[in-house]
């Protein structure tokens, strides 16, 4: 019996998707890091707190409970007068407004009491803690009940918008953005300011609900000023923002104006209060707002996030590139003769002995084996020597690439603003060689002789008793390996190669004469790459520091374009949603 087909499952509801769309960009958002000192990342830094911010506050909770009662946040310059305001509107004192600049107070929430549960701590603002009483932690948001507030809205009053607080500013900013209808408070002597302005702009670029009180301005001059702010609200694209006047009056011991004199802002705010209608309509005005603002903003974000991407790769290429000419130089200088002058040299010629038998080699290297066998006068401490004296250049020369690339790797970075800015940061001088360099070198140099010796008497397992391998011992056969491998003349000229060409061959036939051909070549080939592969981590722990610094950045290749495709995907569902209210 064949079984039916089934049917696709449902999508899930349009307030859902969104939901999981912005829940992706908040996230990516918060990946995209942004650590190097580049051009305007300051910018591009506090845009994106104030969007994950905003997401978090406001766009995130109000879009799960859309039900919740309208947040009108009172906002304005200092002085202008907002806790009086928030304190005559609510009837009794509820917020003190301050005598000194800047008061520092947590800011204070007023509901209806019906309306408690929507301002819990998992609710808006959910980084604030909850509190019943006065208190001067900013960290804090005050809950008032008051049965003056009509259900269905709640006053905030925020700290000065231009506090001489750097906190205060950050905080205000913030509940402004988490507000559902901004109720901006400012005075005949304030209304121009500069740092207000920013703030309303960026509440007709986010299409916010915003209505304007003229506060404590004299009865003659309400007139004029109300005019001229009028005129600056729609030249600034607010023209459809209500704009109210309160004002010049006495206020009372409890900080109260006259009741009559706020009667229209009251009475707006209880109509918004009565007809959900009206209210939804405000709430679904600033979260669109809120919603498009984040997604068009975040593609700023995400081209910071790409500059941070290719400065990392900047960076890296630069110490990659000063690191592996480092291990390329070092494996040349090993391997080209350059080892076999001075000391090893020297040693070398001890050991092999010198005069006619090397004199010979230089015009007639086809030798035969025995007759070079013969001829070798090297002892064990003689062998020894040569061993002290390859590890003493090895060592220098590894030092000496390291320190010329820890110069230009940390030359290039200082020369690009990001990277002068970690090596200041970095918490050593980069520029050098790390201070154990000698010692790891010393102990990777033994480790490589020790690894050639243990290679010579492994191949030399079935040949321990034979008259030749005697004759010379594992360590002097190892040194004999050791002048092989950096047997190269590829860079030597006149003598200097005849010297370094005929001790290379040399130390080729004495190992040829006990393990033949074939067995020479291999045991050169291995003990080569294993001298790279030590010289190389040696280096590799060097670049590290260069390299580990740039992974402690956190800097994400992919984090651009994953902020880019939420941005995209909120788009597309708020085009989708707009599609549906048109059909």
């Amino acid at each position: 019996m064949s079984t039916p087909p089934q049917s696709p499952a449902a999508e899930p509801p349009a307030d859902a998707q969104m939901l999981t769309a912005l829940v992706r960009l908040r996230g990516s958002l918060q990946d995209a890091s942004l650590p190097l000192e580049l051009a305007d990342v300051a910018e591009q830094r506090a845009a994106r707190e104030e969007m994950v911010d905003q997401l978090e506050d406001y766009v995130l909770p109000r879009l799960t409970t859309l039900d919740a009662p309208l947040l009108a946040v009172v906002g304005g310059s200092t002085g202008a007068g907002k806790s009086t305001l928030v304190n005559t509107l609510v009837g009794r004192r509820v917020t003190e407004s301050g005598v000194l600049r800047p008061t520092t107070r947590s800011p204070v929430l007023v509901h209806h009491p019906d309306d408690a549960a929507w301002f819990g701590q998992d609710r808006l603002l959910p980084d604030l803690e909850r509190v019943a009483r006065a208190t001067t932690d900013p960290g804090a948001l005050q809950l008032v009940a008051s049965e003056t507030v009509p259900a269905g809205l709640a006053i905030l009053d925020a700290p000065d918008v231009d506090s001489v607080e750097e906190h205060n500013r950050h905080l205000a900013a913030q509940l402004l953005a988490a507000a559902d209808l901004w109720l901006f408070v400012t005075s005949a002597a304030r209304y121009a300011d500069q740092v207000p302005w920013k703030f309303l702009r960026q509440a007709a670029d986010r299409s916010t609900a915003v209505a304007i009180v003229l506060d404590r301005t004299a009865a003659d001059a309400v007139q004029t000023v109300a005019t001229h702010l009028a005129r600056m609200l729609a030249s600034r694209g607010l023209k459809d923002s209500p704009l109210f006047t309160v004002p010049e009056g006495p206020v009372s011991a409890d900080g109260l104006l006259d009741a009559g004199s706020v009667a229209d802002i009251r009475g707006w705010l209880a109509s918004l209060a009565d007809d959900a209608e009206a209210r939804g309509a405000v709430v679904q005005q600033t979260l669109d707002g809120a919603i498009r603002t984040i997604s068009r903003r975040s593609h700023a974000v995400a081209d910071a996030a790409g500059e941070q991407v290719e400065a990392c790769l900047r960076l890296r290429a630069d110490a990659d590139s000063a690191y592996d000419r480092a291990v390329e130089a070092v494996a040349e200088a090993s391997s080209d003769g350059t080892l076999l002058r001075g000391e090893v040299l020297a040693r070398w010629q001890e050991f092999v002995g010198t005069g006619e038998l090397l004199k010979s080699l230089e015009n007639r290297v086809g030798w035969i084996r025995d007759r070079i066998v013969n001829a070798v006068k090297g002892k064990p401490a003689q062998a020894e020597r040569v061993t002290v004296a390859v590890e003493s250049g090895l060592e220098t020369l590894i030092l000496e690439h390291a320190e010329a690339a820890a110069e230009r790797a940390a030359g290039s970075w200082q020369s690009f603003g990001p990277g002068k800015a970690l090596l200041a940061d970095a918490g050593e001088d980069l520029g050098r060689a790390s201070r154990d360099l000698r010692l790891r070198a010393e102990r990777a140099v033994r480790d490589w002789q020790q690894d050639v010796l243990e290679m010579v008497r492994t191949e030399g397992a079935d040949k321990r008793s034979t008259a030749r391998f005697l004759a010379f011992g594992v360590n002097g056969l190892s040194v004999a390996l050791m002048v092989v491998v950096f047997a190269h003349t590829a860079g030597l000229t006149g003598a200097e190669a005849g010297i370094a060409g005929g001790s290379a061959v040399l130390g080729q036939k004495l190992l040829e004469a006990v393990f033949g051909d074939q067995a020479v070549r291999s045991l050169a080939e291995r003990s080569r790459r294993a001298l790279d592969a030590r010289v190389r981590a040696l280096l590799e722990a060097e670049r590290a520091r260069y390299t580990d610094l740039l992974d402690s950045l956190g800097v994400d290749a992919e984090a651009p374009e994953q902020v880019r495709a939420a941005a995209r995907r909120v788009d597309d569902l708020r085009f989708a949603r707009t599609q549906r209210s048109t059909d």
